[in-house]
């Protein structure tokens, strides 16, 4: 028999329904793939509230709405396959033209790299600053989320777990607002006080830890949409306020890298229309590099997560061409519709994952925290923008890409390679990427030692 509520809370009938409707939704506001990012965030919230309801009141399936609401709508594995699938095709879309592009923009990309990410955690501590009934654990979290960065959330939880655990063991030494704080976090009913409270317990100890955590958690959750949202209108947006001719801007690009790639030898590899096993080495070798973490001593541990090794890794065997009998080099119209479906689907699993935070976000106290978010972002790729357009003299063609690299955001480079309509901006990304990572991780950590 049909059950309706097994349909409606199926997370493949979700995504569907998410993708038709926010895809109808991308052709009337003329933003492309981007509409189903909205359409999960308001289809996100819509099942969320129903499934607090049915649990509150104990309501027919319980159960089912509870499992729901367990792993937030759409489990986090589709949200991190549809970004393994799109990642690895930019790689290998790109990857022709690396060489070019490295040879061309080298240092400059590092460098705007850095400085994006630079921006935005200086932008952070600013508004700490000014603004101090924000939790700062939740502020680190914005920073993550709205420049996109799941490694930087995890440097976040990380710092915050060991700023919590070091603030809680010296908690007898602290000042009496500062016990406050804790005690506040520990019990807001106001039962504990510094004078009933000379110590904090083992038990304490890690609630105190695990509520920094959680804050952080928080924060991303709040920031990452709204970082997602502010680089796809950018990409659609800073054309146009800045007055760029885009016909002008690609004519000028493929000629600079026509003029490069005259001097520079490419070995030329015939394209196949699709080597599966080739795609699918791809896809798990760039996965596994993406396990490795690297000491950095008192910075601690980085790796390249999933997204960037598989970008990496993609770019690279592209650019290889061949192994064996494995080739890289394919049919670009095939990996463009893998790209294009990839990307669908991932905006649409993190509408509907976030759609509920962000939304009550909106209608809250976390007011705040959107608001930071969308400052956050913003103030960082102006600052891109700018430097790389006007100091590093960056064609926006790649630029477009790098700001996106920058900002560590792949659905904005969706929303880059849909209004330039081509997947040129896809190199200034992965140029761009890795030293943004890394350089998301070090500020993060650099962060909660200021604030």
């Amino acid at each position: 028999m049909f059950k309706s509520i097994h349909w409606l809370t199926n997370p493949f009938t979700l995504m569907f329904i998410t993708i038709y409707t926010g895809l109808i939704l991308g052709r009337i506001l003329k933003i492309g793939t981007s509409g189903t990012l909205f359409s999960g965030l308001g289809i996100g919230w819509w099942i969320v509230k129903i499934a607090h309801n049915m649990v509150d009141t104990q309501g027919p399936n319980t159960s089912i709405f509870e499992s729901l609401l367990k792993v937030s709508v759409i489990d986090k594995k589709f949200f991190t396959l549809f970004l393994i699938l799109f990642v690895a095709t930019i790689g290998l879309l790109v990857a022709d033209n690396i060489a070019v592009i490295v040879k061309k923009y080298g240092t400059k990309f590092i460098a705007l790299g850095f400085l994006i990410v630079f921006i935005g955690a200086g932008t952070t501590y600013v508004l700490t600053t000014v603004i101090k009934k924000i939790n700062p654990y939740e502020v680190s979290g914005v920073y993550t989320g709205a420049l996109t960065s799941s490694p930087g959330l995890a440097a976040a939880i990380e710092a915050s777990r060991e700023h919590a655990k070091e603030w809680a063991e010296k908690y007898p030494s602290l000042s009496q607002q500062n016990k406050k704080r804790i005690l506040n976090i520990l019990d807001p009913k106001g039962t504990l006080t510094p004078i009933n409270t000379s110590s904090l317990s083992p038990d304490q100890v890690n609630a105190f830890i695990l509520d920094a955590e959680s804050k952080v958690g928080i924060g991303y959750a709040v920031g990452y949409p709204f970082g997602v949202l502010m680089v796809i209108l950018a990409m659609k947006l800073f054309p146009k306020i800045f007055r760029l001719n885009l016909e002008k801007e690609y004519k000028e690009f493929r000629k600079e890298m026509d003029e490069i790639k005259n001097t520079i030898k490419i070995k030329y590899i015939e394209p196949v229309r699709f080597d599966t096993l080739a795609f699918f080495f791809t896809c798990i070798t760039g996965y596994t590099l993406g396990m490795i973490k690297i000491n950095l001593g008192p910075l601690g541990y980085f790796s390249l997560g999933s997204t960037g090794a598989i970008l990496v890794t993609s770019t690279f065997l592209g650019y290889i061409g061949k192994i064996g009998f494995m080739t890289f080099r394919m049919d670009k119209k095939i990996i463009g519709v893998i790209s294009e479906i990839s990307l669908t689907f991932f905006l649409s699993v993190v509408g509907l994952r976030y759609g509920f935070a962000t939304i009550n976000s909106l209608m809250g106290d976390g007011i705040y925290l959107c608001l930071f978010s969308i400052l956050i972002s913003l103030f960082s790729m102006f600052i891109g923008f700018v430097v790389g357009k006007y100091v590093f003299k960056i064609n926006w063609i790649m630029l477009s890409g790098a700001i996106c690299g920058g900002m560590t955001s792949t659905p904005g480079l969706g929303a880059a390679v849909d209004t330039i309509g081509s997947d040129d901006p896809a190199a200034g990304y992965a140029a761009t990427y890795p030293f943004a990572l890394f350089g998301m991780v070090l500020f993060t950590i650099i962060l909660h030692k200021l604030i």
